[in-house]
């Protein structure tokens, strides 16, 4: 089979030739139709993603497909099942083996090219703004990074929700998306002053930041009293150091978010908080945004496309 891999840290990944995998006790193999790429996929090429696998390993962190065999003791999903697949790694591959546990099935209405773009995006900020922030109707949130992959799934949640939406974007094509999925206010990070923009609006209740940087100085003093700043990602490549006497003297709370991190000490309410999102896809009321796809031959060219930042929403590479 074909495998978009990392041989070794730090170099580019290549597209090579491997044994079709069979799967273990308590794995599954899957045909894979559609892999949706992240930003942590590109932090793995460079060996710096918290949950790097040592080299050589094939990239693709979420996968849809179809089950075509079962490990020893594994009872479901059945053998020909529509499955989407948190796998961490492994997804830019014709086949993959995963845990059985991680696998989610696909609503019939779903495509393979959807079910790629979902788990990830959706199911962190779905956990973030309900799980950690407790977003409440009629509060304003403040989305950093707004047209990317997670951050337009947090405005389309966010608006959902009933919070008044900030969306933060570079560029009118990217704020034009991010309005579509239901935010109220845009502000160009190319241009605008984010802290000024914010509080003339009145602040920020819930700030949603996946870029870091000097965005998330602009939005915590920006934040209001009791106000909390959901730490996701940092895609402007600064992680940005928190002055706690500004914690303190507004009762800001900080939180970091990694939502994979769940499987391994909250896995029900990682399955939960999905659960009520496939339920929303099923009632019509959240829909992927996927604005470009690659065959797998090309997989470079999509993870270029992530790394410039051109994209909006979700990047997916097809089988």
């Amino acid at each position: 089979m074909r495998a978009f891999q990392v041989t070794e840290s730090g170099q580019p990944p290549q597209l090579t030739d491997l044994p079709r995998p069979e799967p273990g006790p308590g794995e599954i193999l899957v045909r894979i139709a559609a892999c949706g790429l992240n930003f942590a996929d590109l932090l793995m090429v460079r060996g710096t993603y918290q949950d790097t696998p040592p080299a050589p390993f094939t990239l693709g962190m979420e996968v849809s497909g179809t089950v075509e065999a079962l490990g020893e003791g594994v009872t479901a999903p059945a053998v020909g099942a529509r499955v989407a697949v948190f796998a961490g790694h492994g997804g830019l591959a014709e086949w993959g083996v995963f845990p059985a546990a991680r696998a989610v099935p696909i609503p019939d209405a779903m495509s393979f090219t959807q079910a790629a773009a979902f788990l990830v995006a959706y199911g962190t900020s779905h956990l973030a703004l309900h799980h950690r922030a407790k977003l409440k109707a009629g509060e304003r949130l403040l989305v950093l990074g707004a047209a990317g992959g997670v951050g337009l799934t947090a405005v389309e949640l966010g608006a959902l929700a009933g919070a008044e939406v900030i969306a933060v974007a570079r560029g009118p094509e990217k704020l034009a998306v991010a309005a579509r999925a239901g935010a109220r206010h845009l502000i160009d990070s190319d241009s605008a002053d984010i802290r000024a923009e914010v509080k003339a609006l009145g602040g920020a209740d819930v700030v949603f930041d996946a870029v870091g940087g000097a965005a998330f100085d602009a939005a915590l003093r920006a934040t209001r009293t009791e106000g909390r700043i959901l730490s996701i990602g940092f895609a402007s490549g600064a992680v940005p150091q928190v002055p706690a006497n500004i914690l303190l003297v507004k009762n800001i709370t900080v939180m970091g978010v990694y939502w994979g991190g769940y499987l391994a000490f909250a896995p029900d309410t990682l399955t939960g908080s999905l659960s009520e999102l496939v339920a929303l896809f099923k009632a019509g009321r959240i829909a992927p945004h996927v604005s470009a796809t690659f065959p797998l031959g090309d997989a470079e060219s999509a993870l270029e496309l992530l790394r410039s930042r051109a994209s909006t929403g979700k990047v997916v590479v097809t089988i």
